[in-house]
């Protein structure tokens, strides 16, 4: 770790990425960090004795601003430099990933076990009656309408309307928005809510629409566990989570509507590239399949 020597900084340790680039530059392996801009002490500063006084950790603005001051007099000195040693390192290839989703077989299957509960396990079995009009609620209500997980336990219950079928959730950032629903979300969360009246909160957690066995808010991660034990039964081969059951509703509403930006819009995607890029496959075989839509004549 570095040392503060005074107003200076010592880089010691000789594998330090700091010292490296002083070395390089030929500059003396002591940073002075008086005043507002950090330079090099001068050759009468660098004899002068020094006395060390702590070891302290540095934070990363001041880390950053040194490693860019090593940077500059490398620039400044690149004479000394004749070729660009990060040209020889090889980058590492970045492959892309294929984007999981569910089949619509998978859906229904999926759907059909968290009513059922057919292969959870006894000790499953016991909370699943407990918690089953819930988790199907949250089931539906993710794949219906492609909500993030973040979203989906930020729900209050003022703010579901059912008499324009839409639910204000609060996107990344605190922005708030307003996303519909279907008739069968719909019907999954008028079961819950009737069950939801007959659940007395815990304080501070009154307005929450899930609520957990403890009676609070439904967390993140518990709502990660709830679909990644369920997925788990009807597919062995696919790691699926909150965020895969959002790019199964994206790709179904792309499938249906062909528009883009309506599903980058009703995803909260600022940007539409980023849309297009995860259905890009889709958007390929939509454009396979037109190559016979436009007749040069008449048959």
């Amino acid at each position: 770790m570095p040392s503060l020597v005074g107003s200076e900084m010592c880089i010691r340790d000789s594998r330090h990425p700091l010292r490296i680039l002083l070395q390089l530059a030929d500059l003396p392996l002591t940073v002075n960090l008086s005043g507002r801009q950090i330079h090099a002490p001068t050759e009468r500063q660098d004899r002068q004795p020094r006395k060390q006084l702590s070891l302290i950790h540095i934070s990363e603005p001041t880390r950053l601003g040194m490693i860019s001051y090593a940077v500059f007099c490398l620039k400044k000195k690149k004479e000394k430099i004749s070729t660009n040693p990060a040209s020889i390192v090889d980058m590492p290839k970045i492959h892309e990933k294929e984007i999981v989703r569910l089949d619509a077989d998978e859906v229904g299957n999926l759907l059909d076990e968290v009513e059922t509960g057919d292969k959870l396990t006894d000790n499953q079995k016991y909370f699943h009656e407990k918690t089953k009009i819930r988790d199907v609620a949250i089931l539906t209500l993710m794949l219906g309408t492609g909500i993030r997980v973040s979203e989906c336990v930020g729900i209050d219950i003022g703010d579901v309307d059912f008499k324009n079928s839409g639910i204000k959730i609060r996107r990344k950032g605190g922005n708030e928005t307003v996303v519909y629903f279907g008739r069968e979300v719909e019907e999954a969360l008028l079961d819950y809510i009737e069950e939801r009246k007959h659940i007395i909160a815990v304080t501070g957690h009154e307005n929450a629409l899930f609520l957990s066995l403890q009676k609070k808010r439904m967390s993140v991660r518990s709502v990660e566990k709830l679909v990644k034990k369920y997925s788990s039964l009807i597919t062995n081969l696919k790691k699926i989570t909150p965020h895969k059951l959002r790019s199964t509703y994206g790709t179904s509403l792309y499938k249906e509507t062909g528009d883009i930006y309506l599903v980058a819009d009703v995803l909260g995607h600022k940007d539409v590239n980023t849309t297009r890029k995860h259905y890009a496959a889709i958007e390929d075989e939509r454009r396979r399949k037109a190559r016979n839509a436009v007749k040069l004549r008449k048959d």
